[in-house]
């Protein structure tokens, strides 16, 4: 790893890292913000994508592309759908799939397009090195499979259709997007993400309640996985 990407999807997602690395230069390009910081001697770059996974997608794509950063965290939010999870909790993916991705019609799987697959596997290195801060810092941190899809998901009819189609643990807006172009690219890339609602029917008030003690949750933790990053 030479330089490392840390992305979110909104701006409360990451300015709990710009506050921990404070000092920062901001780049302005493809009507976004970067921010290059340098920590213990690692080059990184953080940005917020906006919501959704074409915005995503862009990012991370311009992270890799325009600044040449070899690996890739992501940090954010997310709605539970595993009953386990609990609003605070943190849950690292081990692979990603798009819930909304719907060519069946045409005798496909849901989340499958041709020269595609349904599932995208997170960094098998990257995972245990989350798992080993975890343990350190004795943090309850949950594996598991995040959906992504451009809506977010209120209805319980949704999130069981999501549960049953593709074994998912949580929902979101963005990781598969991210998994995808990390995947294409030969990057390694970590999706984690805290619970800030549990994706029913409160859940517009449970996401206004919790974005921003949930992302200072996944910002602290991330941090610790950058330490345990330049030991290597």
């Amino acid at each position: 790893m030479t330089k490392l990407a840390i992305m979110g999807a909104m701006q409360e997602e990451i300015d709990p890292l710009l506050e921990f690395f404070k000092d920062y230069k901001t780049i302005d390009y493809a009507d976004n913000k970067y921010y290059e910081v340098n920590y213990k001697g690692l080059d990184i770059v953080i940005a917020h994508s906006k919501i959704g996974k074409v915005f995503a997608s862009l990012t991370a794509s311009t992270l890799i592309q325009k600044f040449s950063c070899d690996t890739l965290l992501f940090s954010g939010v997310a709605g539970a759908i595993n009953p386990k999870l609990n609003i605070g909790d943190l849950i690292v993916a081990t692979k990603l799939c798009q819930h909304d991705l719907d060519i069946t019609a045409f005798g496909h799987p849901n989340g499958y397009v041709p020269g595609g697959k349904v599932f995208v596997d997170s960094s098998k290195e990257l995972l245990e090195i989350a798992k080993k801060v975890a343990v350190t810092e004795n943090l309850k941190v949950i594996e598991g499979v995040i959906a992504t899809g451009d809506q977010f998901v209120h209805s319980n009819d949704r999130k069981e259709f999501i549960e049953k189609t593709f074994n998912a643990d949580a929902l979101e807006m963005e990781g598969a997007s991210v998994a995808v172009v990390c995947d294409s690219l030969n990057v390694p890339f970590f999706i984690l993400r805290a619970i800030s609602d549990s994706a029913n029917g409160e859940a517009n008030f449970d996401f206004d309640e919790f974005l921003n003690s949930s992302a200072k949750i996944s910002s602290n933790y991330l941090v610790k996985i950058v330490d345990e990053l330049i030991k290597k």
